[in-house]
């Protein structure tokens, strides 16, 4: 009885948890939609007087919104990917890794079956990095997001405001929905502010589209100055190859630690997000090279030769001699919960 009661509190919980994560998703969707009428019936219909202006804010209004809202979409039902099923560790190896007790022992078992895949990056102690609660070994830049409540390949972090895990699958469209959200906004305020003085200075009198107009401008502004704050610090990190996971605790190889060992020249470094093809750069469709499994990592003589690094990193276009093999280099350790 009392079983069958936490199990239903514990449903009816996670249940609530599912309803409120969507709370920030609808309030950003509200104040769009708000933003869209003020500036389509207030300003637009209702202030602008001037027809060719009107028609000129309006095209250049709609084609802003719809790849903003595009992108927006992109980031909140993009789901994120998972490790396939080689990674998961095989029913004989876990009742062995289950039933062993001896640390050294679990960590030989894990190492045992690392040796079939592609994974190069370790825990802070040297060991395989293994999910509990997934039963798989992580490929490398792999975390489990305990909101998602599963592993996902190049987390990145896990981002209430789309309601979902931003890693390998769906980074370049967070990026983008961050670049065109700043389009909108900056493109709102630029054509309001006119108008806004001229309500500011009693020129114009209707008091219900003053009340939008004005509005408009300070809630684009506001949004503007935090998206310009989040998107410089993410161009930050697709120029280093970095996760924002990475960025506060290096990745980890049998090596050790290493924070530019996925660092492949600024050029690479935005194909491996945006993709070889340069006009698909500002689509949201999916680009980003490579399987999320593995990754290009820097040369073992450019990693133990700091003056090789140091040309890499400013070889913004990179040489063809430059073959990022996949060796011991650097990967995160923190599996962060977040």
């Amino acid at each position: 009885m009392q079983t069958g009661c936490r199990m239903a509190l514990s449903r009816g919980l996670r249940c609530c948890q599912r309803v409120f994560s969507w709370v920030p998703v609808v309030i950003i969707w509200s104040v769009v939609l708000w933003s869209y009428y003020a500036y389509v019936w207030e300003l637009c219909l209702v202030t602008v007087q001037n027809t060719l202006e009107k028609a000129a804010y309006l095209l250049v209004f709609h084609v802003v919104f719809l790849l903003f809202a595009w992108t927006y979409s992109k980031a909140i039902f993009t789901l994120p990917k998972q490790p396939t099923k080689k990674f998961l560790l095989p029913y004989a190896e876990k009742e062995r890794y289950d039933i062993e007790e001896r640390p050294e022992v679990q960590r030989q078992i894990l190492a045992e079956f690392a040796k079939k895949l592609p994974v190069y990056t370790r825990t802070g102690s040297g060991a395989i990095r293994f999910c509990d609660r997934c039963q798989v070994v992580k490929p490398d830049r792999c975390h489990h997001c305990s909101v998602c409540g599963m592993c996902v390949l190049k987390m990145d972090h896990h981002c209430p405001w789309v309601n979902n895990c931003i890693g390998f699958s769906n980074y370049k469209f967070f990026l983008l929905f961050l670049a065109y959200s700043m389009l909108y906004c900056s493109y709102i305020a630029s054509t309001v502010f006119k108008y806004f003085l001229l309500y500011w200075t009693t020129e114009l009198t209707n008091n219900r589209a003053k009340f939008h107009v004005l509005f408009l401008l300070f809630v684009s502004l506001m949004f503007f100055i935090s998206l310009m704050f989040l998107f410089g610090y993410h161009c930050w990190l697709v120029g280093l190859n970095r996760t924002t996971l990475e960025a506060f605790s290096a990745p980890v190889f049998s090596s050790g630690p290493d924070k530019k060992g996925f660092h492949l020249g600024i050029r690479r470094n935005l194909e491996q997000v945006f993709g070889k093809r340069k006009k698909l750069w500002l689509i949201p469709a999916f680009t980003s090279i490579g399987d999320g499994l593995s990754f290009p990592m820097r040369m073992v003589s450019e990693s133990q030769n700091p003056l090789l690094g140091r040309v890499n990193q400013w070889d913004d276009e990179g040489s063809d001699e430059e073959n990022p093999v996949a060796l011991e280099s650097s990967h995160v350790i923190l599996d962060m919960d977040t």
